[in-house]
């Protein structure tokens, strides 16, 4: 046995511990998604002012989340707009409540989520999209940016960890978006003015499992891994959670690598 296949199932032995189980629900159907694309794309093109480094880093099959800073809400639109395949995102179940909205939400396969579900009925529901093999857009920082001055960019939330972790072969991308605050800025602007400049770059994205074992990552190989499982399941809980932080908090340093304001 390599030692990439033992470090694998060394940690599907720690499994009980890390698996966030999906909600059994079907990924919403997206009819309209094609022809939006189709349609829409072409009209908005010209209008954008608008530049996309890295796609190519982008998997265009296959479990993805793609992580990026969180300015405005134009956000989600310009990373589905780049990603080149359908992209879902959660979103509150007041976005739902406006016929229009709903229709636009359900068309390009946004998650409704319940408020009175929690944290984890939303992680539940974004392990339906990675369980599926499909592509899950998620802002690290939980929210939107509120900062008036740069570093706009906050701590990042280690959901996006334990999401990489649940399914280990899941290729995270960094991603940095720029200018998207200026194109709509939040209570100033009603409509988004596309013809200011905005920016995305993707970066090299990485697995759960091959940033476990690299030096420069979780630097944890089978034995540790095989020793953690004897231990209490307060100290597996503790350095589980560790290593959340250090992956979440390397991933946000990419983001900002990559020219996140």
């Amino acid at each position: 046995m390599t030692e990439e296949d033992s470090i694998v199932e060394a940690w599907q032995s720690l499994e009980e511990h890390w698996l966030i189980p999906t909600t059994g629900e079907p990924l919403p159907r997206t009819p309209s998604y094609g022809v939006l694309r189709m349609v829409v794309s072409p009209l908005l093109r010209p209008m954008l002012n608008a530049k996309m480094n890295g796609l190519h880093h982008i998997p265009r099959k296959g479990s993805v989340i793609l992580a990026a800073n969180h300015l405005s809400h134009i956000d989600p639109i310009f990373v589905i707009a780049s990603a080149r395949r359908t992209t879902h995102y959660l979103a509150k179940d007041g976005h739902f409540k406006n016929a229009i909205l709903r229709f636009a939400m359900r068309a390009t396969g946004q998650i409704e989520t319940k408020r009175d579900q929690g944290g984890e009925g939303a992680l539940s529901s974004a392990a339906d999209v990675l369980a599926s093999g499909q592509a899950l857009g998620i802002f690290p920082e939980g929210t939107r940016s509120k900062r008036t001055e740069p570093p706009y960019l906050l701590h990042g939330k280690t959901g996006i960890a334990r999401l990489a972790a649940s399914y280990p072969e899941t290729v995270v991308v960094p991603i940095a978006l720029k200018g998207t605050r200026q194109v709509m800025k939040p209570q100033d602007h009603k409509a988004p003015r596309f013809w200011r400049p905005m920016a995305l770059s993707a970066g090299q994205g990485v697995t759960w499992m091959e940033w476990l074992s690299d030096p420069n990552g979780g630097d944890t190989d089978a034995q540790q891994l095989v020793d953690l499982s004897t231990k209490e399941e307060h100290e597996i809980r503790a350095l589980l959670a560790s290593l959340y932080r250090k992956f979440t908090d390397q991933i946000m340093g990419s983001i900002s690598a990559l020219g996140a304001p």
